[in-house]
């Protein structure tokens, strides 16, 4: 029994299924997890002794690789003077103007703890700014695990939610839509219907919770003119998105302002953290200058503001987005050219250095698509690629991620690997 096996065993007997986030169970991929024991640069290193090429990255926060010696020693500074105040410190402001200087969209901020709070919180300040109920999503977005965005489409596209897990009533998901990402058309629908009543829509600009999902020409545009229309609030969740293109987020790429922000993953450098912003008056709302309530023992914790820091003052220098892009340019090119010179069966969707595979021919543009890839045929692939060295995400519905960390070396081997992993 490998040692990952026997920590297995023992997890089993303490932690619900022997892990505390459902993916890393590994079932979709028909084993068990590894054990990391470390990290380093563009690696994870098991508990079997095994070295592996990392596009986990922690599902997004390490953009500069891990253990960047910058960031580790502003964690160990900062814990040296107090590892939690439940008081105002200054490294809070420093963050949140950091934060602040890469998108135009914020005037105003609140930092909290994970993307589930952010998105929570910013449901209910649309909510609270605009008095309407209604909240517009789109199915195979994944906004967190809060009661009222756990919510899998209905029979129609223009029918209300219900819930896709247990523990939660049908009476709480009664004013959160669901619709098909990418269909401007029954947005559009919907809004002439139910616009009156509509606090907002949110929605990931760039989908990485069911596998990397690009937003056809024209669906962003039509979620801005439409809310603006109709008086509701767009709210862009780039928990996954920021920071991953080197225009800095979805919203810059696509040149679509919303009213609200969504951010987590990068902003803590590695440490739990998340944030939500936008526009001065509707933040204003936010307790305690106004009737929303919101609040965190540990937001704006003296810790991860100091990794957030360091990590967002590292990407203001455009040197980390220029060879990021070349080794993810050349990465998505050796994939593309296997599609081309072999022949393959599959779909390769990436964007800013977020990428899937999916096993299908269908063109991939919604839930529906992505539920056409052969899970059986990506199964065979994760483990080829595992027996190569390479760690992806262990499911065909999460994203996959290349930081700055990853040289040209490790590129063109992650190449090799798919080559043989496909034949």
């Amino acid at each position: 029994m490998s040692r990952s096996e026997q920590l297995f065993e023992e997890a089993s007997q303490v932690l619900v299924g022997g892990v505390n986030s459902p993916v890393r169970a590994c079932k979709s991929v028909g084993m068990n997890p590894l054990f990391i024991a470390r990290s380093e640069g563009p690696f994870l290193f098991s508990e079997d002794g095994h070295r592996y090429i990392d596009y986990v990255g922690a599902f997004g926060p390490h953009i500069l690789g891990h253990v960047h010696p910058t960031i580790i020693k502003a964690i160990q500074d900062a814990a040296h003077l107090g590892t939690s105040f439940g008081a105002c410190s200054a490294l809070e402001i420093t963050l949140a103007k950091l934060i602040i200087s890469f998108f135009p969209s914020i005037e105003k901020i609140r930092l909290v703890n994970s993307g589930t709070e952010a998105c929570m919180s910013a449901i209910r300040l649309a909510r609270g700014f605009t008095g309407r109920p209604i909240i517009l999503k789109f199915n195979g977005c994944y906004h967190g695990h809060a009661d009222s965005l756990l919510v899998a489409a209905g029979s129609g596209n223009l029918t209300f939610g219900h819930p896709a897990s247990a523990g939660i009533p049908e009476s709480f998901l009664q004013h959160t839509a669901v619709l098909e990402f990418n269909d401007s058309v029954g947005v559009r629908a919907f809004f002439q219907v139910h616009g009156e009543q509509v606090a907002g829509i949110i929605v990931e600009p760039v989908c990485g919770n069911m596998g990397v999902v690009l937003p056809e020409p024209g669906f962003l545009q039509t979620l801005r003119t439409q809310c603006s229309a109709y008086g509701a609030l767009l709210i862009f969740d780039e928990v996954m998105t920021g920071f991953r293109s080197p225009a800095g987020s979805a919203q810059a790429d696509f040149n679509i302002t919303p009213d609200l922000t969504c951010l987590g993953k990068v902003i803590g450098g590695g440490l739990p953290c998340g944030a939500f912003g936008g526009r001065a008056e509707i933040m204003d709302q936010l307790s305690p200058t106004g009737p929303v309530y919101q609040a965190g023992t540990l937001s704006g914790n003296p810790v991860v503001a100091a990794a957030g820091i360091a990590a967002l003052t590292l990407l203001k220098d455009p040197s980390h987005y220029r060879r990021l892009s070349t080794h993810c340019a050349r990465l998505y090119t050796g994939i593309q050219t296997l599609l081309d010179d072999e022949g393959h069966r599959f779909q390769l969707v990436h964007w800013g250095s977020l990428f899937s595979l999916f096993f299908t021919d269908t063109p991939i543009r919604n839930l529906a698509d992505v539920k056409t890839s052969s899970l059986s045929r990506f199964q065979s692939y994760y483990h080829a690629m595992l027996a190569s060295d390479i760690y992806l995400a262990p499911s065909q519905f999460e994203a996959n991620f290349v930081s700055c960390a990853h040289g040209i070396s490790h590129i063109d081997q992650t190449v090799d690997a798919i080559q043989k992993a496909l034949l």
